[in-house]
């Protein structure tokens, strides 16, 4: 059974439930050997303490991040591994503000998203208001994807299909292509894909990325790992029984895994189904 989740929320983000330690608990009653911490990272590119509120904890915030988890890591160090993340916006041409963010800090991994597309979030439904072609928009989304990947700050692209959630359907096969070239591009900057299982709650069919790339990222050698997006304690986990009989089928056996930014590797076992 999968027993990592590297993407989790808590109280600080202003839109998530819970303190940090609610979700160690949730992980250590699945019987989890690792939980990431990955909360929102603060709005560094624009100016003021806490300019998205709801959005991301606020630049003060950080250090206070930063030591709770450091202390609950020692706290349930004979019981689970705690590893110390953060989930961080790529933003085009503020990419030393992010670095200079991050650089005091001891983290075990950093997740890279991409949520802004010509200004719009991409969970934001006026984005897609009087659009009639949206290839454009997923090019743009798949650009700055790529970007994301070969920047150099990041360990693990997030949910990596997320602007198809809100996105007009069908979903043209024309995307495949961004699809493809995006991974190209991360297959190069060797960075994670991670199966982020909030893609069932946005979209109720399919994980972010779709099961089609996941299948693309398995055949170019991409490593992949696993973050159910938690925004409440009872997320963590979230789909992985799911997650794990496609990555069976995939033929997928192993997970990434992270501590002190190195990648290491867990042995995903298959599920074990009784009579």
């Amino acid at each position: 059974m999968i027993s990592v989740d590297y993407h989790t929320h808590h109280w600080r983000c202003g839109h998530a439930q819970g303190q940090i330690e609610d979700y160690i608990k949730q992980a250590l009653a699945l019987g989890m050997s690792q939980i990431g911490i990955s909360d929102h990272a603060p709005i560094y590119w624009q100016d003021g303490d806490d300019p998205m509120p709801k959005i991301a904890m606020a630049k003060s915030e950080l250090p206070a991040y930063v030591d709770e988890v450091l202390r609950l890591k020692q706290k349930y160090a004979d019981r689970i591994a705690v590893r110390l993340g953060l989930e961080v916006d790529y933003i085009e041409g503020a990419e030393s503000l992010c670095a200079e963010l991050l650089a005091p800090y001891p983290f075990d991994y950093l997740i890279g998203s991409v949520h802004y597309v010509y200004g719009r979030n991409v969970y934001d439904t006026a984005m897609w208001q009087g659009v009639s072609d949206p290839l454009p928009t997923y090019a743009e989304y798949y650009r700055l994807l790529s970007k994301s990947a070969q920047c150099g700050l990041f360990d693990i692209i997030a949910h990596s299909t997320a602007i198809v959630a809100l996105a007009p359907k069908p979903i043209p096969s024309a995307i495949e292509p961004l699809q493809e070239a995006a991974l190209g591009a991360i297959r190069q900057a060797d960075v994670c894909v991670e199966i982020n299982t909030s893609g069932y709650r946005k979209l109720g069919t399919e994980p972010f990325p779709t099961a089609r790339m996941i299948g693309r990222a398995r055949d170019l050698g991409i490593p992949l790992t696993f973050g159910s997006d938690a925004h409440h304690p009872s997320d963590v986990g979230y789909a992985r029984e799911r997650i794990q009989d496609l990555l069976n089928m995939l033929g997928v056996i192993e997970l990434a895994c992270f501590e002190g930014r190195q990648r290491g590797r867990i042995a995903l076992m298959p599920r074990v189904f009784h009579a």
